[in-house]
């Protein structure tokens, strides 16, 4: 009797501890979350940076959304289930700035997003979540493939430069965006991701960079004062043809006190009376015409960029002939 009043007992006392047991095995964090939020409500994203881990590195449901406390446990009398503390889809965002400091509790520590306050993007009240997805396995701002489609959602001046037919090849995948722009903010013009933009440039063109003996001032101050790096109907991404595009610093060559344009009077046709044209049937050599109608300057001016020539007279290096 005494033994199977011990055993008794001792099946109670189990019980008990397994039901405590239980009780203290219930999930909490991201394991209670999907108790309900399960595969049929949320898109897969188990490859995803930020999918639920063991590792108290990787952040949870609670490290965005907040403890949620209400919505986790419904109160009495609710007749409905309240929402996350934190809420991040379009008809229940936070502000803008709200939104982007839950994402910064941990990006912030990287160097390149160490610049998002204040930047173009964080001014504008554009939030993190404004391009990034965090519930999916393929965010489109981190893959080039589909990165540009999602920056031209706003920037649609951008988007018709690179459709034009000189372009940096980033309609056809081989560039993207964030090649030549920090997002998250910068300390170069129009987000450049270097200081300065001929800087940025030079990442890619460093033939371009120098130092030349010669240099040519435009150059050495922004490489955009002459190319429009989204893309031209022009050569080269110039903003326009040459020589038009030369003259807008340049004064352009004439001869014989002649203008430059054949329609002038005094090119084919008399200047004043008693003075021949420039070009008529016996003209030839240097003429208006010949220095420039309907050619390039740099057809001489090969280096426009800078030149190394050492002469000092011949040819004048400074005219950044070869």
């Amino acid at each position: 009797m005494r033994i199977t009043a011990w055993m008794a007992a001792l099946a109670v006392s189990l019980l008990a501890c397994t039901g405590w047991a239980r009780a203290e095995a219930e999930p909490t964090g991201a394991a209670f979350c999907v108790t309900c939020h399960d595969s049929d409500d949320l898109p897969d994203m188990s490859r995803s940076a930020h999918a639920a881990s063991k590792d108290a590195r990787v952040p949870d449901c609670i490290s965005c959304h907040g403890p949620s406390e209400a919505h986790a446990h419904k109160p009495k009398g609710a007749k409905t289930q309240p929402k996350p503390d934190r809420m991040f889809s379009k008809a229940l965002a936070m502000p803008a700035h709200e939104s982007s400091a839950v994402c910064q509790t941990c990006h912030e520590k990287d160097a390149k997003r160490a610049l998002w306050n204040g930047s173009q993007h964080h001014s504008a009240d554009v939030a993190c979540n404004s391009c990034h997805k965090i519930h999916t396995n393929n965010d489109r701002a981190l893959a080039k493939a589909s990165q540009t489609e999602l920056c031209y959602a706003c920037h649609k001046e951008q988007r018709a430069q690179l459709n034009k037919p000189s372009h940096h090849p980033v309609p056809e995948g081989k560039m993207s965006c964030s090649d030549c722009h920090n997002v998250h903010g910068s300390m170069g013009p129009k987000l450049a991701k270097r200081d300065s933009t001929n800087a940025t440039c030079y990442s890619c063109h460093a033939e371009k960079r120098g130092p030349f003996v010669h240099q040519h001032e435009p150059v050495s101050e922004d490489c955009a004062s002459c190319h429009n790096p989204h893309g031209s109907t022009v050569q080269a991404m110039l903003k326009s043809r040459p020589p038009m595009l030369c003259q807008q610093c340049h004064t352009p060559h004439v001869a014989g006190g002649v203008g430059a344009v054949g329609g002038q009077p005094g090119v084919f046709t008399p200047l004043q009376p008693g003075q021949p044209a420039l070009i008529g049937g016996t003209s030839s050599g240097k003429n208006v015409v010949n220095l420039w109608q309907g050619r390039s300057c740099m057809n001489c001016h090969t280096q426009v960029h800078g030149s190394n020539n050492p002469s000092v007279s011949n040819p004048t290096p400074h005219l950044m002939l070869r």
